[in-house]
């Protein structure tokens, strides 16, 4: 799957591209609205508003402090291996201290991550920051010329470049679980 991104500083033209490509078989998954204007996008029946976690980069901060945090307990490992002190004193201080500082590690990476805008969205920043919005479509190969077809429609929609997708398998889910739920009586 491929992410292909698009720019807007018009809700009512998204929502009607929204609908055009669900109309072509994407689903609602597939398609997503960046924006500041989370009121907005929730007035527009079809637009699919990112979920607030997402917008900031709080996985990849975890990811990066839990990397940091496996190092430093090796380090405490470490010292305390060549230092010989578990031999007087025990293990158990130091597998402890190594579990605290792996914890706290990714803890404040977490936190780190909650400050900053998401990696993927960050050279949108002064687009989304004047008021403008990113649509984003993650899609399979086969799909590509039904996004072309709708977004030859849509001439104000400015192209901003391709990246990478949800993987499909989660899409898949997504499917799935909708269908999961709305089949509950």
């Amino acid at each position: 799957m491929e992410r292909h991104y698009f720019i807007s500083d018009d809700l009512d033209e998204l929502d009607r591209v929204e609908a055009e490509l669900e109309s072509e078989g994407m689903d609602r998954p597939q398609i997503h609205v960046y924006s500041e204007d989370d009121t907005g996008v929730e007035t527009h029946e079809h637009l699919h508003n990112m979920e607030a976690v997402l917008k900031k980069d709080v996985v990849y901060g975890t990811e990066l402090g839990a990397v940091i945090g496996v190092a430093a307990a090796a380090l405490v490992l470490a010292i305390a291996w060549l230092s010989g002190l578990p031999e007087t004193v025990t293990w158990v201080p130091f597998i402890f201290l190594a579990i605290v500082a792996l914890g706290f590690c990714t803890w404040e990476g977490g936190l780190f991550g909650i400050q900053e805008m998401h990696h993927d969205f960050k050279r949108f920043r002064d687009e989304i920051k004047s008021g403008k919005h990113v649509l984003f479509v993650d899609i399979e190969a086969n799909q590509v010329p039904a996004l072309q077809r709708v977004i030859a429609r849509h001439p104000r929609l400015k192209s901003a470049g391709t990246g990478s997708a949800t993987p499909s398998f989660v899409i898949q889910f997504q499917r799935k679980w909708k269908e999961f739920v709305h089949s509950m009586p």
